[in-house]
């Protein structure tokens, strides 16, 4: 696969805020697939639909902007999944005002064999089950918000980005992303409670 500025490392921002240099397309789509995985499964509640979601952004960004500077694909792959999101739900509204009486949910097993296999690096179980606990809860509070309150809170805690880039990213002003940043955390402190780790 071929990537405009190949030899010229970009400049992104981690979710932890530290700079981060890709080399190569490759390269960031390997580091952002995990975390956008994890955004579409919150948004969309569905594993299959989650990586369709995904490996559509990612062909997208792949197809029509593999030549832009490196700095510009996290920016262009978030707009790119957040729209494939907002489609999504466009299209489950609509099939859900058409048939409504068709469920759709999946017979296969959604958890990967690995998933249960115990990791030796982990040295306290507990905190481990402690971890995984608030986790899930946080993942239930996002699910519920609204899907705008959850793409600002995405965007700007777990991707890291600034208000003008999660602006962009959204299609909207800056002030209605601190407006829906500062409800979802609202809602969030509601719902998980301030004992929350």
């Amino acid at each position: 696969m071929s990537a405009g500025d190949e030899g010229q490392p970009t400049q992104a921002t981690a979710a932890s805020g530290e700079t981060v240099a890709y080399r190569s397309l490759e390269e960031f789509l390997a580091a952002v697939e995990r975390r956008a995985f994890r955004t579409a499964m919150i948004a969309t509640r569905q594993r299959d639909d989650a990586l369709d979601i995904v490996q559509d952004a990612m062909c997208k960004l792949v197809q029509n902007y593999r030549q832009r500077p490196n700095h510009e694909w996290a920016p262009l792959f978030q707009t790119i999944l957040q729209s494939r999101i907002t489609d999504f739900h466009r299209r489950k509204k609509y099939r859900g005002m058409i048939f409504g009486w068709w469920d759709r949910r999946g017979g296969d097993d959604d958890e990967s064999p690995l998933d249960s296999v115990a990791d030796a690096t982990q040295a306290n179980p507990l905190n481990e089950v402690n971890t995984q606990r608030a986790v899930d809860a946080l993942e239930i509070a996002l699910q519920r918000l609204p899907l705008r309150q959850q793409q600002a809170f995405m965007l700007r805690t777990w991707e890291g980005f600034d208000v003008a880039t999660t602006a962009q990213v959204m299609g909207c002003s800056e002030g209605s992303v601190k407006t829906h940043l500062s409800r979802a955390l609202s809602a969030l402190r509601e719902c998980l409670g301030e004992d929350w780790p």
